[in-house]
């Protein structure tokens, strides 16, 4: 939830997301997983970055998302 107080580590979800931008949270997904809205995918989730969603809004961010893997790194592949 979007709160005045909020600490940069705080990811929204889409109903954040849609709220800041006064949109729907449907529409909200379909731009992210189209690539036009910047987000992190944990798992089945979306999450957002409020900075670069705020970017967005004001059109200075590029597209894309990043997916993020939930699994542990094992040495060999941290090189």
């Amino acid at each position: 939830m979007i709160t005045g107080d909020e600490s940069r580590s705080d990811l929204w979800d889409a109903n954040d997301v849609a709220r800041y931008i006064k949109a729907g949270r449907s529409w909200v997904y379909h731009q992210a997983e189209a690539g036009k809205i910047p987000h992190l995918r944990i798992g089945a989730l979306l999450r957002f970055d409020p900075a670069a969603v705020k970017a967005f809004a004001r059109g200075e961010v590029a597209r894309g998302g990043k997916v993020l893997s939930m699994r542990p790194r094992n040495d060999a592949e941290r090189e």
